[in-house]
């Protein structure tokens, strides 16, 4: 891929497939050309439950944003979610032969693959190796180690891994509805890219992407990432309890949550009524707005509590001055913000995906819930970009021992023919 080249994102969620085109403008911004978007029939909790269902909603969320976008789409940026997947936080060294010579990319790549060669629980696999900072022959702190000096490298890392069935399910999807993957991204991690500041990530934030089947959550602080965690509860689960507490169908119950749900039930009067149509003639059945609410918050409060859970335990609830940011398609629910601030403590705004795009995106892109595909595309682009500064560097050195090559063979050609003269 090259910085003119157009990338895709591919979000398999569990309520939606969204697949989102973008390219870099000639100012090396984002910008978003179309997108498609079919429901989700095949995946739950972030895990394929079935290949053929999720294989057609994939092909027709790709077919409608290759005719809204006019490109034909063959290579895409995968997201992957899911309770299965952890993290674990890591230390690796390794020992340069000499001192005297810089500290090469190629020395941070040899430490990041040594990463990939730990030993995990059967059937799990590493998904992202994630350097947090750089330790040089005891000096700590240290963020961009190339070209320093120094006999040990070594660094701690965030491992993130997950279920190998998982991972290889999602591929098989992708590759049966006749796409190849450019790169498989922790979706909390593309999440990021597209609704938080680097000084939000410098002063310390959480992102809590609150989706259909999971609610994914990244803490970064002193821009790195600290720890991740996977929430196996969502949206889904509020529709579940709605369609249980108000004895109504499922799609009764997501309608209702989307035009009059609330996160807070005393921002609803006792008199707020709706009325839902009958099944097969029957009476329309009429619902309190204050009941629906009280329905919606009880949940939303359980989920915001594991978020708090997972905030303590990672050990820098007193770092993260910028708060949390809320984004998926769970946090779209009126006065979940609020709810989320009276619950921890901590400030809190919805992010929309516009953080490092060319123009605020219109209309379906720029919601919340499409934060996910919108930071797939971003990933994409920081991806080729470093591949490309790889190969630059590969191809200067390379020049360099040529002309370093040529150089000696021209000395010793010269003290040749100075000796000859001298004879």
């Amino acid at each position: 891929m090259t910085s003119s080249e157009i990338i895709v994102g591919l979000d398999i969620g569990s309520t939606k497939i969204a697949c989102i085109v973008g390219r870099k403008n000639e100012y090396g911004k984002v910008e978003i050309l179309g997108m498609g978007r079919a429901d989700s029939l095949g995946v739950n909790r972030g895990v394929v439950e079935n290949i053929q269902h999720t294989v057609h909603s994939i092909e027709r969320a790709v077919g409608e944003a290759s005719s809204s976008s006019g490109v034909e789409i063959n290579l895409v940026n995968v997201g992957i979610a899911g309770q299965h997947i952890r993290s674990l936080q890591h230390r690796g060294n390794i020992m340069r032969n000499s001192i005297d010579e810089e500290i090469s990319r190629e020395d941070c790549d040899r430490l990041i693959d040594n990463m990939h060669k730990l030993a995990l629980p059967p059937g799990e696999d590493i998904i992202h190796v994630i350097p947090q900072e750089y330790i040089i022959d005891g000096q700590q702190g240290i963020r961009e180690p190339v070209g320093m000096s120094g006999s040990c490298l070594e660094a701690n890392f965030h491992i993130i891994t997950g279920k190998i069935a998982a991972a290889k399910n999602i591929k098989k999807c992708v590759s049966k509805a006749g796409l190849d993957i450019y790169d498989v991204i922790l979706e909390p991690l593309a999440s990021s890219e597209a609704v938080l500041s680097s000084q939000e990530k410098e002063a310390g934030v959480v992102l809590v992407d609150i989706g259909g089947g999971t609610t994914d959550m990244a803490i970064f602080q002193d821009e790195i990432i600290r720890h991740t965690a996977v929430i196996p509860l969502g949206g889904n689960v509020i529709t579940e309890d709605i369609k249980e507490g108000c004895s109504i169908i499922r799609n009764q119950a997501e309608a209702l949550k989307i035009s009059f749900g609330s996160a807070l039930a005393r921002e609803n009067k006792d008199e707020e009524i709706v009325s839902i149509p009958g099944l097969k003639g029957r009476e329309p059945k009429e619902i309190s707005l204050k009941n629906l609410a009280h329905i919606i918050q009880a949940r939303m409060e359980e989920i915001i509590e594991h978020v708090h859970y997972e905030i303590k335990t990672s050990g820098f609830e007193k770092k993260l001055i910028a708060g949390i940011v809320l984004t998926g398609g769970g946090s779209q629910l009126k006065h979940v913000a609020q709810l989320c601030e009276f619950i921890t403590g901590m400030d809190t705004r919805i992010g929309y995906p516009n953080e490092h795009l060319a123009k605020s995106p219109s209309g379906e892109v720029g919601s919340p819930m499409h934060a996910t595909g919108v930071g797939l595309v971003i990933k994409g682009f920081q991806k080729s970009e470093y591949i490309r500064s790889h190969q630059d560097n590969a191809s200067k050195k390379k020049r360099v021992q040529k002309e370093s090559f040529f150089d000696k063979i021209f000395m010793k050609g010269k003290e040749f023919f100075e000796k000859d003269a001298e004879d």
